[in-house]
């Protein structure tokens, strides 16, 4: 579970939160919350959270915390991926950082790019999101509308399969191989040139052979680290409630 998502709550602050923070990380609910998930073998998610926040949450958790989608702050600077203290932390902790294939996060675009993006839709009469917005369009609108997004796209390219493993890259090289993973994101956006859908999968594990990835750090990327960080936390519930009345 992660800890708080869009916004803050209760347990932490969040890292989209507008304003001030309210809790300057975590309140004292959310550390009842993370010692309650770690007896329980439930798995602290702190992805989405402050970095206050995610710097206490793994510090207090007994268990290996998760991250269950983000990058890395020094390929993207985006507020939903982790620095290089927060990779250390997440080693420290034994948990591990599933680097997201989100495209915003895995390459920040110019601010022109979304500045021409905005002025398409509203000149397209597009007002809203997602696939309803698109439907009310007709024919030969969805064509000028992907014509002119093209063009947009060739001028400002988006986040691509390399600039993914760019992101791998670097969260092995400060917390090291264990402690790495690989998540889509797909139902959240994804939107990464290469890897948009399940079909396209094999490109990362390409891409990352390119990169001198052996075999077996290739495993524990789509998986291994994950599997191990949810055994150790049914360990450490076993071991928590065998301590508890």
């Amino acid at each position: 579970m992660t800890l708080a998502h869009t916004a803050n709550n209760d347990i932490c602050d969040s890292s989209n939160a507008q304003g001030p923070t309210e809790h300057n990380g975590m309140s004292a609910f959310g550390r009842e919350v993370v010692a309650e998930m770690n007896r329980v073998g439930m798995m602290v998610d702190i992805s989405h959270v402050s970095r206050d926040c995610m710097m206490q949450a793994t510090a207090l958790s007994k268990a290996p915390v998760i991250a269950s989608h983000s990058s890395t702050m020094a390929v993207a600077k985006h507020n939903r991926n982790l620095d290089d203290e927060q990779l250390l932390a997440v080693k420290k902790n034994g948990g591990v950082m599933q680097t997201v294939a989100f495209a915003t996060y895995v390459k920040v675009a110019p601010p022109e790019k979304a500045a021409a993006m905005d002025t398409l839709r509203r000149s397209m009469g597009i007002t809203g999101g997602g696939r309803q917005a698109m439907a009310n369009l007709t024919d030969a609108q969805r064509a000028e509308y992907q014509r002119r997004s093209d063009e947009i796209e060739k001028k400002w390219p988006s986040a691509t399969v390399q600039d993914f493993a760019n992101h791998i890259d670097h969260a092995v090289k400060v917390a090291g191989i264990d402690h790495v993973g690989i998540s889509s994101d797909f139902d959240g956006g994804g939107g990464v040139t290469g890897w948009r859908d399940a079909s396209e999968t094999i490109n990362v594990t390409v891409e990352l052979l390119k990169r001198g990835y052996k075999d077996d750090d290739i495993k524990k990327l789509w998986g291994g680290n994950l599997l191990r960080v949810w055994r150790e936390n049914e360990r450490v519930a076993k071991q928590l409630q065998s301590m508890t009345p």
